[in-house]
């Protein structure tokens, strides 16, 4: 089975939640309003912090806000800023995790092609789309 780990599901639903943010959000404000425990979410803001997705503002009415427009910030920006690179198999995007048939593989080729749509589909939907 295909699919995002949990965190990347959470980081999404973090990501959701501020869009409706009309001030910077607070990490105890995130995790009440979305069910996810709250230290799950400061480790959620500080990947996206990290990846340039959030920023964060100090003080009294400090929190999280989103750095850019909800229709600009793609789930392939959350995917990668929570698990890294995309990469199907470990022979795409030069993987650190080279497989033992790498020099023989007849589709390797064949999975850049895969991984390359996959990402471009993951680019086509944004943050806003899952509001």
């Amino acid at each position: 089975m295909f699919k995002v780990n949990k965190l990347t599901d959470y980081a999404t639903v973090v990501m959701v939640d501020l869009v409706s943010a009309d001030l910077a959000r607070p990490s105890q404000k995130i995790a009440n309003n979305t069910g996810i425990p709250y230290p799950t979410v400061n480790k959620l803001m500080k990947d996206l912090l990290q990846a340039g997705l959030v920023r964060s503002h100090r003080g009294i009415n400090g929190g999280y806000s989103l750095a850019s427009p909800a229709h600009k910030i793609t789930i392939a920006d959350i995917i990668q800023a929570v698990e890294g690179p995309i990469a199907l198999t470990s022979c795409v995007n030069n993987s650190l995790d080279k497989c033992s048939y790498e020099n023989f593989c007849a589709v390797q080729g064949r999975w850049n092609r895969v991984n390359k749509a996959v990402v471009k589909a993951l680019k086509k939907v944004t943050v806003a789309d899952m509001t």
